[in-house]
């Protein structure tokens, strides 16, 4: 009862006008508390308007927040909560509460933002199902923002790659948006996936919604793969704030004559990575992936990666003290060889298998 009295504190704070995740933030350091600063609005050094929300919120608001708190799989995280998501506290506008239908552990978890166009080309959406589909297998949480196109071929190609994905939201989560998506949303749920989102229960889907979201999905990710984008896409924006939070932008080359490879060959011109296969994404996030892995928060749901997935006790079993070759493994595990490559570098990464000269070994870390 007493933690639930403190989150009250912090809703009726998050609905305050005038703060945003900034000023929160700001509010936070002068009164360490929100319900310190409540009993004590002078800490604040507030204006009028400020004020008098301090003095008499909508409390009734925030009883219905807490209402939706105690549905099943439901959960508000703060942002002095040991389950927020660290890399995303690493933001300086990170939102004060985050709102978490599903397992909100995955948000610990190695993640890359996949996005792209609301109205791809069939190559485009059947690119970013492949990616994410391989980079899921190979054990990244593939995140993005449930939208139509390349976001939904993303979360699915995750989800049908045996790994789990994060969709954030740019409304409440009580509000699947756009609606055709919602056995999408239970879906990523029912996998073990999760649905993520900065606003409370009841927030409307707001033009100005989306923009702030983008900052979510590129910020919970260590990197960016922007898959078909015009110029003016929203997903520019994303690789944008990806680039300014200081993760990785990586973006696929199309056809010079297709107007959604357009925002790509720009992204790549300013720096982004060029990408042909998922092997070149796990290769570029190596550093950061094993340092992730090592994190004691890591937990993706699932049991030892050797102990649970058929194709990786596959490509082990294929494996012994005498190095192996990729083709050999390929040969002997029957998995094509971009997935060979991509599962061997996750292995590796998880101190599975030992890369030498001569090929792979396995280690003395197997379990």
């Amino acid at each position: 009862m007493e933690e639930m009295e403190k989150l009250r504190y912090w809703l009726a704070l998050l609905r305050a006008p005038g703060v945003g995740a900034v000023r929160f933030r700001e509010l936070l350091q002068r009164a360490s508390s929100p319900e310190r600063l409540f009993h004590n609005p002078s800490l604040a050094d507030p204006g009028a308007e400020l004020l008098a929300w301090l003095r008499n919120p909508d409390w009734t608001a925030v009883e219905q927040d807490l209402g939706w708190l105690e549905q099943e799989g439901c959960h508000i995280l703060t942002l002095d909560d040991p389950a927020y998501p660290p890399q995303l506290n690493e933001l300086h506008d990170a939102p004060p509460l985050l709102f978490v239908r599903g397992a909100p552990g995955q948000l610990h978890n190695p993640q890359l933002a996949v996005v792209g166009s609301r109205n791809p080309s069939v190559i485009g959406k059947e690119t970013a199902y492949a990616f994410s589909r391989s980079l899921a297998g190979a054990g990244m949480v593939i995140t993005s923002g449930l939208a139509q196109g390349i976001d939904a071929a993303s979360h699915q190609g995750a989800m049908d790659g045996g790994g789990h994905t994060i969709a954030v939201f740019g409304t409440g989560l009580d509000r699947v948006y756009p609606a055709r998506n919602r056995d999408l949303a239970r879906a990523i749920v029912e996998q073990g996936g999760a649905l993520v989102s900065e606003y409370p229960p009841g927030t409307q889907p707001l033009p100005g919604n989306f923009p702030r979201r983008n900052r979510l999905i590129s910020g919970l990710s260590l990197g960016t793969l922007v898959v078909e984008a015009a110029l003016r896409s929203g997903s520019l924006i994303t690789a944008r704030m990806a680039s300014e939070q200081g993760r990785e932008v990586f973006a696929i080359p199309g056809s010079i004559h297709n107007p959604l490879a357009r925002g790509c060959h720009r992204l790549i011109r300013d720096g982004a990575k060029l990408v042909e296969t998922a092997q070149d994404v796990l290769e570029e996030l190596a550093p950061q992936l094993h340092a992730a892995l090592e994190r004691p928060d890591a937990d993706d749901g699932r049991e030892p990666v050797a102990g649970l997935d058929p194709d990786y006790q596959r490509l082990l079993a294929g494996l012994g003290d005498a190095p192996s070759s990729v083709d050999q493994l390929v040969e002997r595990s029957g998995l094509t060889p971009e997935a060979v490559s991509s599962m061997l570098l996750m292995l590796e990464l998880q101190g599975h298998v030992i890369s030498t000269a001569g090929g792979y070994t396995l280690a003395g870390k197997r379990s």
